[in-house]
């Protein structure tokens, strides 16, 4: 099954996360099929703390894909920020 998920990167302690597409088979920091976005949540000051394609999700959503937990919470925080940059 295709997955929408966190795969992580960044140092010990500052995490950095990149929301991909991937096969739900392959290992969490492995091969993916497309990269969405990233969500730092460590993000301090003016640093970016969220950025996510919506319309590149909602696209795998349509086509089977199922997102994790956690990003279909960021994918809701990052369609109220779009409404409220609009």
């Amino acid at each position: 099954m295709v997955k929408i998920r966190l795969s992580r990167g960044g140092a010990k302690g500052r995490p950095f996360y990149h929301i991909i597409v991937t096969d739900g088979r392959n290992p969490r920091d492995g091969r993916n099929i497309e990269r969405l976005g990233f969500y730092n949540p460590v993000a301090a000051g003016k640093e970016v703390r969220l950025q996510l394609d919506t319309d590149k999700a909602r696209a795998w959503v349509e086509k089977g894909a199922q997102m994790t937990d956690k990003v279909r919470s960021l994918y809701r925080e990052a369609g109220k920020q779009a409404v409220q940059a609009a």
